[in-house]
């Protein structure tokens, strides 16, 4: 997806008019951002972002019928639309969730508006932003559980999806197989191939293949 010549095209889905149209002044004040709808609920936002396919997705966590949800239902739509969270939470268990829904960014309420404009800019070149504030809870809740012994699983972070892209683009399978495979498009198999290289902070296929042996999704004999 290139937004190069063209404005990054958003949707926005909070239940609070007010905040939309405060979040509508903000962003359609840069001219590279155009907000092409809006919705109050998580199954406005689904059927909107079925009919716009926008860029990005800006979701409320809290609005009625849940911004994680329609998070999980984008995911299910595989459109190359990005999906960035909005909350007022900071904290792991909410953060973690939204990760492994496939979600592309996380940012905080109290955030600055600098920083929702950069995690705009950020996944709809196909990255990952997560809220300074909560990757600080996450690697300290990390740290904690390293200390008592309990380092959680990182494919935990990794959609269902993410996990078969990564467990064939290890075996080998070139993205127009991987597409076949799994009834995909070329382009939305790279789309998740590079979530999972952002998400697990690799840059190379052979990090990739040592992972998914470490992991249980390779057979040794694919390496």
């Amino acid at each position: 997806m290139s937004t190069a010549c063209r404005p990054i095209r958003v949707v926005l889905a909070d239940d609070h008019p007010i905040v939309r149209a405060g979040l509508r002044a903000l962003l359609e004040a840069h001219a590279d951002i155009a907000v092409v709808g809006e919705a109050g609920s998580a199954d406005e936002a689904v059927e909107l972002v079925r009919a716009e396919a926008p860029d990005v997705a800006i979701l409320d966590i809290s609005m009625p019928g849940g911004g994680l949800e329609a998070l999980r239902a984008i995911a299910e739509l595989e459109l190359p639309t990005r999906v960035l969270i909005l909350t007022v939470h900071a904290e792991e268990r909410y953060l973690l969730p939204v990760l492994q829904a496939g979600g592309s960014g996380y940012v905080r309420k109290s955030s600055l508006h600098t920083d929702l404009i950069e995690a705009i800019h950020t996944v709809a070149r196909g990255e990952v932003f997560v809220d300074p504030e909560a990757a600080r809870m996450l690697l300290q809740g990390y740290l904690d559980r390293a200390q008592a012994g309990e380092v959680q699983d990182p494919a935990q972070l990794l959609s269902e999806r993410e996990r078969e892209v990564l467990r064939l683009t290890a075996a080998g399978y070139t993205a127009q197989e991987i597409a076949d495979q799994l009834f995909l498009s070329p382009k939305t198999v790279e789309t998740y191939r590079h979530r999972v290289m952002q998400k697990l902070g690799f840059s190379r296929r052979s990090e990739l293949v040592r992972f998914a042996l470490r992991a249980g999704l390779l057979d040794p004999a694919t390496e």
